[in-house]
């Protein structure tokens, strides 16, 4: 183990000193494993990031949930002309009704309208604020975390009362302090309310889901008397138990829906089943070709850095040619050598891949910054480039280590 440390210490030593004497050659040679590094990490960081805030805003629409609705939400079938999505009917709330009776299974069953408008209070007015309407069990499918008062009573949702909760932006916007909106009356479309709780601020996100801090939510059956629900976005959200898959669930929902609206065995479907899970596979399939993308750049890169460091450890070999001849004589074996010269070719990889690395964290902390988007590079990608830096420098440096591992002490000594 001494030993080994010691070959270490000296291998480092010696390519500190050939880094220093070789400038110029070094930064050549290193340029292609940097930018191979910044490539490969700095893609991999950057779509892990937006991975990661698609997929927390697809999760926010809810899992294993899915949303009954005229409309594909995939962008529909080339074959099924659009005029047929515009000719189906609208979901009713009686449907999402007769759907929780047609199916035995533990289920959470939401109607849902969105509409908007405006709210106001005093000498403040906001438009474009998101009027989500819901009747009592959308907080079992899409949680709704309070940050200030409280979140709609049963008792409100049955008897459709004016009572909301609101986002934080709009909180913030209309009150300054959002701990300040709880229990004031504001202004809606035709209707007054009171406001019961306001929602924890939910931050950017790529996909929009509900974007409740640029909304307000209210019980479907408040939500009614300011909005017709045939022209407001119906949808129906149904989310099955943990043990039911959401194939399962969608042949149920889909025997339920035909079922409620008689449609005959050679009818064809006038409804959509949107599942949440569809969407996150698409995404996952997306980003796994955006990755393969990132790394083909990288390792077109790396391919020419490592050619550049085999340059170096060529050169290494043949300038300490008597030195690697006297280290033979006076006892050092093969592997030793063959050891020392590995060690250092991927000693100088991890030098330019750590020049790369930095790049990419500075590159993160901009982007950061300016688009207000969390990019980070996550340990795994830090272990992945270590393991890249050392795999290349193996590779760039082992002929010209065999060569010096091989070579005849007494040759080499006198070959200066």
């Amino acid at each position: 183990m001494q030993k080994t440390l010691q070959i270490m210490i000296s291998s480092l030593k010696l390519a500190f000193q050939e880094l220093y004497k070789n400038k110029l050659r070094t930064f050549l040679s290193l340029f292609g494993v940097t930018i191979g590094i910044f490539c490969i990490i700095g893609v991999l960081s950057t779509v892990s990031s937006l991975e990661k805030n698609v997929q927390d805003g697809i999760k926010s629409l809810g899992s294993n949930t899915i949303y009954i609705d005229k409309w594909s939400y995939s962008g529909g079938n080339s074959e099924y002309p659009w005029w047929k999505y515009v000719n189906r009917p609208s979901v009713k709330m009686s449907e999402s009704k007769l759907i929780r009776e047609k199916i035995k299974a533990d289920i959470n069953v939401v109607f849902n309208i969105s509409a908007g408008s405006f709210i106001e209070f005093g000498n403040i007015n906001l438009e474009g604020i998101n009027y989500h309407g819901i009747t009592n069990e959308f907080d079992r499918i899409q949680p709704i975390e309070i940050l200030y008062g409280r979140y709609l009573s049963t008792m409100e949702f049955d008897n459709g009362s004016p009572s909301i909760v609101i986002g934080y932006d709009v909180a913030e916007k209309l009150f300054g302090n959002p701990e300040k909106a709880v229990g004031q009356e504001v202004q809606l479309k035709n209707k007054k309310a009171k406001v019961a709780g306001v929602i924890k601020k939910q931050g950017k996100s790529f996909i929009d889901g509900w974007n409740f801090d640029q909304s307000l939510v209210l019980s479907y059956g408040f939500m009614k008397q300011m909005f017709d629900e045939r022209f407001n976005n119906p949808k129906i959200l149904v989310k099955g138990p943990e043990n039911m898959s959401t194939d399962a669930l969608k042949g149920e929902l889909k025997g339920a829906m035909r079922s409620i609206r008689r449609l005959g065995p050679t009818e064809e479907d006038n409804f959509e089943l949107n599942a949440i899970s569809d969407f996150s596979k698409s995404v996952d399939s997306l980003f796994a070709n955006v990755n393969l993308g990132g790394w083909m750049i990288g390792l077109l890169s790396l391919i020419v850095g490592a050619f550049g460091i085999a340059n170096i450890m060529f050169v290494t070999v043949r300038e300490r040619t008597p030195f690697i001849g006297l280290k033979k004589a006076i006892g050092a074996k093969k592997n030793t050598i063959l050891m020392e010269f590995l060690l250092e070719s991927s000693f100088i990889c991890i030098i330019g891949g750590l020049i790369g690395l930095t790049l990419v964290i500075i590159l993160a902390s901009l982007l950061s910054n300016i688009f207000n988007f969390p990019v980070t590079v996550s340990p795994n990608i830090l272990g992945l480039a270590f393991g890249i830096c050392l795999t290349i420098g193996v590779l760039a440096g082992i002929i010209p280590a065999i060569i010096a591992a091989r070579m005849d002490p007494v040759v080499a000594i006198r070959s200066k």
